[in-house]
């Protein structure tokens, strides 16, 4: 078996722009279950996108930016639907820059025994797989970039801005999200960056550099979100996946409260996932629960149990077909950040 048998057939994503779903969504609307949940959590979305002066967040965790939704991202953020995202640092740099350096994910084969995946320098995220050379240039790359900023303490937000600048001389494809939010001032903060390629480029930087080198400021990513949340009359989050992501961007609205400045609890929160409530993590909680801290508003909420590739790019390209993202004013929340 050969590298480039396996390393074949490309992982597509899927462009919300193609076709219409408000049809079913519409008929999802008259069912049960996920279906029904779907369409309400889709009604949320485009309540979120046409309210003036809604800050609207996206959270992404999980691998479905390498399974096909990359570009369901992209367009949310050229169509002016989010202002902000938070992610784990491998959506933003083992997946979405890895690509825009003008590498690929592959559908996996099926039956392939791990150890000669390992044995071919061949990684798997459940069925797509990942070329770990490849993704050891990504890892360089950040690693390049670190040697080019002053030695002091960044936010992950303002890294990933370097990125997306990186990317207009260095980017090999069009559309990748930490470009495209960079050109239309959407902020991207990775609360925990390090856990991604990004960790390994950072490593080379400061073993190269061991006396003056730069380094992630995880506090002062926390203090810049909060700051959207304070700024913002209103806010809505739309969540894929749990975790960290989740977590930072609910807690605004009680660090806020922290610094002494008064905000409202989330107004609008959707959150798809496949997490049991059982186990009593982060990721599994449920939006009512957040209520109880002061973070969720539970009037405009909806949990959606989910495998977010199947249910995502319908909720999507209703709101594209559907919402009035034409005429809502980009909020270029990064212009906060200007010095």
């Amino acid at each position: 078996m050969k590298k480039k048998d396996l390393l074949k057939d490309v992982i597509k994503h899927v462009d919300i722009k193609s076709f219409d779903a408000t049809k079913i969504i519409d008929a999802m609307r008259g069912m049960s279950f996920t279906s029904r949940d779907t369409a309400r959590a889709t009604d949320i979305l485009v309540k979120m996108i046409n309210e003036k002066h809604c800050a609207n967040i996206l959270t992404l965790a999980g691998s479905t930016s390498a399974g096909g939704c990359m570009q369901v991202y992209v367009d949310m953020v050229k169509c002016g639907m989010i202002d902000a995202i938070v992610a784990t640092g491998a959506s933003i740099v083992d997946m979405d820059f890895f690509e825009a350096l003008g590498f690929k994910h592959y559908k996996a084969a099926s039956n392939v025994d791990d150890k000669i995946l390992r044995s071919l320098y061949i990684d798997r995220i459940y069925d797509t797989y990942i070329d770990e050379t490849n993704l050891q240039v990504c890892d360089r790359a950040i690693g390049v970039i670190a040697d080019s900023l002053e030695p002091r303490p960044y936010s992950s937000r303002e890294f990933i801005h370097e990125m997306g600048k990186y990317l207009v001389k260095n980017g090999k494809k069009k559309d990748s999200l930490v470009q495209t939010a960079y050109e239309h001032g959407v902020p991207i903060f990775c609360p925990a960056f390090s856990d991604s390629s990004a960790g390994f480029g950072l490593v080379l930087h400061q073993v190269k550099h061991p006396t003056a080198h730069m380094s992630i400021d995880s506090v002062k990513d926390f203090y810049e979100l909060t700051q959207i949340k304070m700024k913002s009359a209103t806010s809505g989050l739309f969540m894929i996946g749990g975790g960290v992501p989740k977590n930072f961007a609910q807690d605004t609205v009680v660090c806020a409260e922290v610094l002494g400045v008064e905000v409202p609890m989330h107004k609008y929160a959707v959150q798809i996932t496949v997490a049991d409530v059982r186990d009593g993590a982060c990721s599994s909680s449920t939006l009512k629960e957040a209520a109880s801290w002061g973070k969720v508003d539970t009037v405009f909420e909806q949990m959606v149990y989910a495998e977010a590739t199947s249910v995502l790019p319908l909720i999507v390209s209703y709101a594209y077909h559907n919402a009035n993202w034409k005429t809502r004013k980009p909020r270029q929340f990064a212009k906060l950040y200007a010095k």
